[in-house]
């Protein structure tokens, strides 16, 4: 018996069959079995599948009528033998370790499942997938989706390793259609007792440029957004009773990235698709949490506000300057009344668009973070950078201060360029303990208070990223502590009893 089994279906992927296939077979976990699933191909797949079968006796052909990747998936997994459980699209590839990693993983730790991060392939080109990049920013062992909520991101069957145990216990199945792999990768995260989190990239997801466009990239076809929204809505009755507290987060989702595909299909709609968008629109606006709705950017509430009314041409135009915005979006201030982004229709009369629904004020949040820190003998080097989120650049009145308990001394930083600072500190005046640099914005009204925060993964390293450092052998040390749900960077001293 195998330690994995690996279910490929497949159907009409000719350009991307082989080389999905090769990953699979260079795995550095040898002992697998690939059960390949050919869904009524009338392509060449076949041929280059059975190439494979001929070649390595760890792959499986099985052939049925199309049925779609739901039932084909099942058929693979009713013939697969290994104690775990993985899938794969036929037009992606597996990196190397990625299966001796979620495997390893499991051996370790005895969670029912492991998932691992992804990333988008186009043109040959690899970038992290935007939809998986929140949840696997760190690897986790033995948490679970109700205290890791980003997992609700975590919405394909692709980029995990399944104990077969859990599998069969938990009666897990795909239903016929499209999109049906979140129901399955949501429910899987919910009846789980217990998963692992891993920070590396362990599969590849394509974006086809040749043969039959894929599911995704049909996303904003009628009846595939009709198929989207039924998978929705499994998922939030599942969700409405196996994990209620998670709804309003996996919402969050939806309206995130879900509702951006629709939204698309209705600007581009023309007259014979567009009263049917609009009338899918206004029912899948309906099931969502008025809470998450309420708490949307600014620039996604106006969409919103278009989809009601049935302005799909002034959707469109929203829609064509959120593209071009590429995210610097304009905000400007009204005196007396508060701070708006600078989008189209603002102000324009003729619309009576309300100005809420432009106010962008809980959108400026508060950005103070540490880009390096050094220690020599006593004196504490910090630099960093603070400003106002969508309102980078403006000058701003900002105060530095050191605080422990009810004690705060004022620091007085060197600015550079209005956001970047260097604060000197000496050790040696403080008392022992924890002390944290606390930070307060202010623009026209508009007050940020927080404290200094490591930067985010992948910027400059700062000693912050370390649970506890110590510096050049040093009594004092470096540590990221938690402040509520948020990270505050801190230092302790020992200098003075």
């Amino acid at each position: 018996m195998p330690l994995l089994s690996v279910i490929v279906p497949f159907c009409n992927v000719e350009p991307y069959i082989t080389e999905c296939l090769k990953s699979l077979a260079a795995q550095s976990l040898t002992d697998l079995e690939v059960v390949l699933v050919d869904d009524g191909s009338t392509d060449g797949s076949r041929a280059l599948a059975e190439d494979f079968v001929a070649r390595d006796s760890r792959f499986l052909l099985l052939t049925q009528e199309r049925q779609g990747p739901g039932p084909a998936r099942n058929t693979g997994v009713r013939h697969a033998s290994g104690a775990y459980l993985a899938f794969a699209d036929s037009d992606d590839l597996v990196p190397p370790d990625a299966y001796a990693l979620l495997v390893g993983s499991l051996e370790t730790t005895g969670s029912d499942l492991a998932c691992g991060g992804v990333e988008r392939l186009r043109s040959g080109e690899a970038s992290p997938s935007t939809l998986h990049a929140k949840p696997f920013r760190r690897s986790v062992e033995r948490t679970h989706i109700t205290r890791m909520r980003n997992l609700v991101r975590d919405r394909t069957v692709w980029n995990k390793v399944y104990r077969r145990s859990f599998w069969d216990a938990g009666r897990l199945e795909f239903a016929e259609g499209i999109y049906e792999d979140l129901p399955v990768a949501i429910m899987a995260h919910v009846v789980a007792e217990q998963v692992d989190v891993l920070s590396e990239v362990v599969y590849q997801w394509r974006e086809r440029d040749s043969g039959e466009p894929s599911i995704t990239q049909r996303r904003q076809e009628p009846l595939n957004l009709r198929a989207r929204h039924a998978a929705i809505g499994a998922v939030r009755e599942f969700l409405a009773e196996a994990a209620p507290r998670l709804v309003v987060h996996f919402d969050r989702v939806v309206l995130e990235k879900d509702t951006s595909f629709l939204l698309q299909a209705i600007a581009d709609s023309g007259p014979e698709d567009r009263e049917e968008l609009l009338e899918l629109g206004r029912t899948w606006l309906a099931g969502l949490r008025r809470s998450v709705v309420k708490e949307a950017p600014a620039l996604r509430r106006l969409e919103l506000h278009l989809l009601r009314r049935g302005l799909a041409d002034e959707l469109r135009e929203v829609r064509r300057y959120r593209a071009e915005a590429a995210g610097e979006i304009r905000v400007v201030h009204r005196k007396n009344e508060g701070w708006y982004g600078d989008f189209p229709y603002l102000g324009d009369k003729s619309l009576h668009i309300p100005y809420k629904v432009f106010d962008i004020t809980e959108e400026l949040r508060l950005i103070a973070r540490v880009k390096d820190a050094s220690l020599n003998g006593d004196r504490l080097r910090v630099e960093g950078e603070v400003f106002i989120r969508r309102l980078e650049g403006r000058r701003l009145k900002i105060a530095l201060w050191l605080e422990q308990g009810e004690v705060k001394i004022p620091l007085k930083p060197r600015w550079r360029k209005r956001q970047d600072f260097t604060v000197e500190i000496d050790t040696a005046t403080l008392t022992h303990g924890n002390w944290r640099i606390g930070v307060r914005a202010e623009i026209r009204g508009l007050v940020r208070d927080g404290y200094l925060r490591p930067a985010p993964m992948g910027e400059q390293r700062d000693a912050a990223d370390d649970d506890d450092l110590d510096l050049n052998g040093s009594t004092q040390e470096l540590a990221a502590c938690r402040d509520g749900q948020e990270a505050a960077w801190t230092f302790s001293s020992s200098s003075r009893e």
